[in-house]
């Protein structure tokens, strides 16, 4: 799994003119799903977000979870994270899950924040064109990939 993680003071997620998902401070959680991933992808991607110590403690150090701050999550689907582009101008998707198997993983990660204690969690629509809003807070953006390191 491939994530994109910002810390935001705001976020939300619209289909067709419509909020589906939105939070308060915390974590927006781009989540793309790899053909060779499995469930303890999910699993290590949930609990190293939710463990991730960006957040500012009293002396102003990243050094506190979202976990700590009682902050939320928002998660979307974004199998782009898995375009190539190595070769030519257009992407090329083939290391993306096919949509059953992402479907599946994704909703095992959005389980697993709930179950790890976020106080909110939220989502987009899996599939559908969205359109995400957010306040990127510092900034603070971090890449994780569940299958190797950058």
């Amino acid at each position: 799994m491939r994530t994109v993680v910002q810390r935001v003071s705001q976020a939300s997620v619209s289909v067709e003119g419509q909020v589906v998902g939105a939070i308060a401070e915390g974590l927006v959680v781009l989540l793309g799903v790899g053909h060779e991933d499995g469930e303890s992808d999910a699993d290590y991607i949930a609990e190293k977000i939710a463990g991730l110590r960006i957040f500012p403690d009293a002396e102003d150090k990243m050094n506190r979870s979202v976990l700590e701050i009682g902050g939320g999550v928002l998660i979307v689907s974004q199998f782009t994270l898995f375009g190539d582009v190595r070769k030519g101008k257009r992407p090329s998707f083939i290391d993306a899950a096919r949509p059953e198997q992402a479907k599946s993983l994704y909703e095992r990660c959005v389980a697993q924040f709930r179950a790890l204690g976020v106080k909110q969690v939220a989502t987009g629509e899996f599939q559908a064109m969205m359109d995400v809003s957010l306040t990127n807070k510092g900034p603070v953006t971090i890449l994780i990939d569940s299958q190797r390191l950058f």
